[in-house]
């Protein structure tokens, strides 16, 4: 501050400016300064990273797994009441990233499309501590939460698109943006694929064997149609059809009875 007036005493008489003129001018340089957004924040150097581990779901469709950043914040001017953020951009958006001067302006996971970043997954200080043994496996998994409403300030929705995404660290308090991390690297998470058939060049064996197959079914056919056939005839010849009977009238019908031939020499 002595440095700047300092400074405005020398350039003033220069410039042809008053000392009045010449304070009036440097107050109004500071204000400036003091409004423009993200002056005064701390850069820290890390820059956050996938995780290591050989993890299943590490990189899906719609979620990656980062490593947490422990022990990255204790040494800077961050407070334990503090919230950590982490800001998930479209690769293409990290220059128009605007860090939020408020709570109450954090992006949320619904304007995903029309701004190209969101906060999400916001922590303490107390969280990211380094140096302490635990047996739990110490990720972050971004796009986890399927149950959060993505209007909600740090809803950790599932991401909408295969990316390219980058990602990185921001504490805020309530006067606004502290310290912010570098960005990583891009993320492209998996991608669906269609399943089609392979077309390649086949040998003159495959192309004897499937001639010989096509003839040996189209033969198959052939002959269950003629048992077809054959069965439907045979069935309809056999069925009797009933009509009226011809009727024959006898006029007289004589009993033949046998005589026995007299004994010969009888009287």
């Amino acid at each position: 501050m002595d440095r700047q007036m300092d400074n405005s005493q020398r350039l003033g008489p220069a410039m042809g400016l008053s000392e009045g003129q010449c304070q009036l001018l440097m107050s109004l340089l500071l204000l400036l300064t003091r409004v423009q957004p993200g002056t005064g924040v701390e850069r820290i150097h890390y820059v956050p990273q996938l995780s290591k581990d050989t993890l299943a779901g590490r990189l899906t469709q719609s979620t990656f797994t980062l490593e947490q950043p422990l022990g990255q914040f204790g040494g800077h001017n961050i407070s334990d009441v503090d919230t950590i953020w982490l800001v998930v951009a479209l690769s293409n958006a990290t220059q128009s990233f605007t860090a939020p001067q408020t709570n109450q302006d954090i992006p949320v996971p619904a304007n995903f499309s029309q701004r190209g970043y969101y906060l999400t997954m916001g922590a303490s200080q107390a969280l990211y501590q380094g140096g302490q043994a635990s047996s739990q496996l110490r990720v972050l998994r971004v796009g986890n939460d399927t149950r959060c409403l993505p209007t909600k300030p740090g809803c950790n929705h599932p991401l909408p698109g295969p990316g390219p995404y980058r990602v990185k660290f921001l504490v805020m308090n309530d006067r606004g943006p502290v310290a912010e991390t570098e960005w990583s690297n891009d993320t492209r998470l998996q991608q669906a694929q269609e399943l089609r058939a392979v077309r390649g060049p086949q040998s003159p064996g495959t192309v004897v064997i499937i001639a010989i197959l096509s003839v040996l079914l189209a033969l198959l056919l052939t002959a269950l149609l003629a048992v077809l056939i054959y069965t439907c005839f045979n069935s309809c010849r056999s069925t009797s059809l009933s009509g009226p009977e011809k009727t024959e009238s006898v006029r007289r019908y004589t009993t033949h009875h046998t005589f026995s031939t007299p004994a010969e020499g009888s009287s």
